[in-house]
């Protein structure tokens, strides 16, 4: 995934992952339901923890051309936990649920993630806390221009990138937290997927590479991998391990739009 805040909420702030079921609790003809889910990049820290304290999103509706950008346009989700979420429990393809709302059938305009006071991270076991911008009170926009449509059941991924959205200020030591952040619906979007091993190379850090664009995340437990919210085109993937074992390179891989591109099984060497 490109690198925090391509992977505060897609991955947050962080899916929106197409599907259609039939059962009772299918939106109505009329409406989309959207699940807001939050993931993130992987940053050289312990841990990450923000506190997320409400996600706003602005839809146009069907056959509307909604230009306002006043609070009326704005439909409020809280996200009710009471705890700060750790951003790198959210790599390797895991995400948290922020919020599910229903919306008549349109276009996602943009989102806004609101941010508290309560951030901070975990640097060699110990705790430094983060100071935050001041838009974070009116929310931190992410533009989606997405559609959506009724009796539909989407996951919309808010992609917050750890790594660049923390800075160090020189000398004197204090962190900033200056979000970067992209969101895309999910399964409706280009990626690729796959496994490395073995388990004993982990950390595992996968980057995805196109020219200047780049994407990050981390293996989960089992070795495996996902990076969505590609843009079509061919990618240079690079494997990075733990210092035990070499890195590889892999050129040429090959990304559709629509399409979640699968890689086979790569196995790496110790040095």
């Amino acid at each position: 995934m490109k690198n925090i805040f391509s992977y505060i909420l897609l991955t947050g702030l962080a899916l929106i992952a197409m599907s259609c079921t039939s059962d009772d609790e299918n939106p109505s003809s009329d409406t989309a339901r959207v699940n807001i889910r939050l993931v993130d990049a992987p940053a050289s820290y312990d841990e990450v923890w923000v506190e997320v304290l409400a996600v706003r999103v602005k839809v146009d509706k069907e056959g509307i051309d909604d230009d306002n950008d006043d609070d009326s346009s704005w439909n409020e989700i809280t996200y009710n936990e009471s705890q700060p979420i750790n951003l790198l429990d959210l790599t390797g393809g895991n995400s948290k649920l922020l919020g599910t709302e229903d919306f008549p059938e349109g276009k996602i305009d943009q989102l806004r993630l609101i941010l508290g006071e309560n951030n901070y991270v975990i640097k060699k076991g110990q705790r430094h806390d983060m100071k935050t911008p001041s838009a974070q009170q009116s929310g931190l926009k992410i533009k989606v221009d997405e559609r959506i449509e009724g009796g539909m059941t989407y996951n919309l991924v808010i992609d917050f990138d750890a790594a660049k959205s923390i800075v160090e200020a020189g000398n004197s030591g204090q962190i900033i937290l200056k979000p970067v952040l992209r969101a895309y619906l999910d399964e409706i979007s280009a990626g690729i997927m796959g496994q490395i091993l073995p388990l004993e190379a982990q950390p595992v850090k996968v980057t995805a590479q196109k020219g200047d664009d780049t994407m990050n995340t981390f293996v989960d437990a089992k070795g495996n991998y996902k990076i969505t919210g590609l843009d079509q085109g061919t990618y240079k993937l690079i494997f990075t391990p733990n210092d035990s074992y070499s890195p590889v390179e892999l050129e040429g891989v090959l990304v559709e739009n629509g399409k979640l591109n699968s890689i086979n099984p790569i196995v790496l060497k110790l040095k």
